[in-house]
């Protein structure tokens, strides 16, 4: 970005969870403010077994606002409450741009930004609030939302290709409003990971035995109802198979459990919700990642596992297949197809060279798209070109 030209800056989004969305934000949060450029962040309250990521990460140089009102569950009073608090904090502020984050925020805050006379109001989709595992009526009132909402945007970001089409055909902006911005991370972090014999040891993981990972919460939006059974499936062909989850929530309890009716209770090992930092470290111990997520953007789990040169195996669904290319940096199934999920596994544990192969082809992949600066860099001259201080 060209640091001569300071915007005044404010992103808001609903909470900062530990997740892909709110690492996404962060990162673009303090790549412009260390830019020169005025950066405000508005959240709403981050409770949760999901842990507080500004708790748990350094970032600094901005300014961070709480809005009690602004919560993640529908709610007619806290939503009215949060759009007229927004518009009455945008108008004080005059800030040049505000960009939201995330369905809920994304709607709210963007109304309240234009009726408040920002200057240039962008959205990015991290991914849909309406998907086909949604309850129709949900979903009819999602899409008028984000058409609304959509009229009063200047551009409108999206972390994969897949989500632009989704929008487009669902009548919510016209296709030239969106542009594809891939959500960059700490590329190096990943592509330069050393596996640690002490972590693996600490996690359980025998020496010398392949390991399965996955990362994400523990709940069924992230598609752990389909772990177990594929799990399953590959323990009776290749019992010295090991499982790493990656994360917390509420499906843990049930998880281990079944894990030990199953008779498998030792092949499964709970890492429990870790620092981003850390994430690295844990996956590097693993041989693939399984990503059997339903309803995602694009899955950050996914580049990450690659940018460790781990290939992974996921459903065929959202964005999934712009960073598993089928065949090159792992396996795209059919949704829900367990069996598919178990067989490709197979298949690439019986053969560590193009179980290899596949991992330096992603960790390629990484490099070239998914760097954090490559994405601030992106939407800094965005915010140039809309607020008319940089021309194409």
């Amino acid at each position: 970005m060209d640091n001569t030209k300071k915007l005044k800056i404010c992103h808001v989004i609903t909470r900062m969870i530990v997740g892909g969305a709110q690492e996404n934000t962060l990162f673009t949060v303090v790549d412009h403010s260390r830019d020169g450029h005025d950066v405000t962040l508005v959240t709403g309250p981050s409770p949760g077994r999901e842990g507080a990521l500004l708790d748990m990460v350094k970032a600094d140089g901005f300014r961070l606002e709480i809005l009690p009102d602004l919560v993640r569950e529908l709610s007619p009073y806290h939503d009215f409450m949060a759009y007229w608090r927004l518009k009455a904090y945008f108008r004080r502020e005059k800030f040049d741009v505000v960009h939201t984050h995330t369905s809920k925020a994304g709607i709210i805050g963007r109304l309240a930004a234009r009726a408040a006379g920002i200057p240039v109001v962008v959205h990015t989709v991290h991914g849909q609030a309406f998907h086909p595992y949604e309850k129709p009526w949900r979903n009819r009132l999602f899409i008028f939302a984000e058409h609304l909402a959509g009229n009063v945007s200047d551009r409108i970001f999206a972390v994969a290709q897949a989500m632009v089409d989704q929008c487009v055909a669902a009548g919510i902006a016209p296709r030239e409003k969106y542009q594809v911005v891939y959500s960059g991370m700490d590329i190096d972090r990943f592509l330069n990971a050393v596996p640690s014999p002490e972590l693996r040891e600490k996690l359980g993981l025998p020496a010398g035995k392949p390991v399965i990972s996955t990362l994400a919460r523990l709940s069924p939006q992230k598609g752990y109802e389909y772990v177990l059974p594929a799990a399953l499936q590959v323990l009776k062909r290749r019992p010295d198979v090991h499982f790493l989850l990656i994360g917390d929530g509420p499906m843990r309890p049930d998880f281990e459990r079944a894990a030990v009716a199953a008779g498998f209770a030792g092949n499964f090992h709970f890492a429990g919700l870790i620092s981003p930092e850390d994430v690295a470290g844990h996956l590097i111990l693993s041989d693939m990642l399984w990503h059997l997520s339903l309803h995602e953007g694009l899955p950050r789990s996914v580049v990450q596992s690659l940018g460790c040169g781990r290939p992974a195996v996921g459903f065929r669904l959202d964005g999934t297949p712009e960073v598993i290319l089928d065949g090159e940096t792992g396996f795209c199934t059919a949704p829900e197809a367990v069996d598919e999920v178990a067989a490709r596994t197979l298949e690439l544990l019986d053969d560590p060279e193009k179980m290899h192969a596949m991992g330096r082809r992603g960790q390629g992949l990484v490099r070239d798209r998914f760097g954090h600066r490559m994405m601030a860099d992106i939407l800094g001259k965005a915010y140039l070109e809309l607020t008319g201080l940089c021309r194409n």
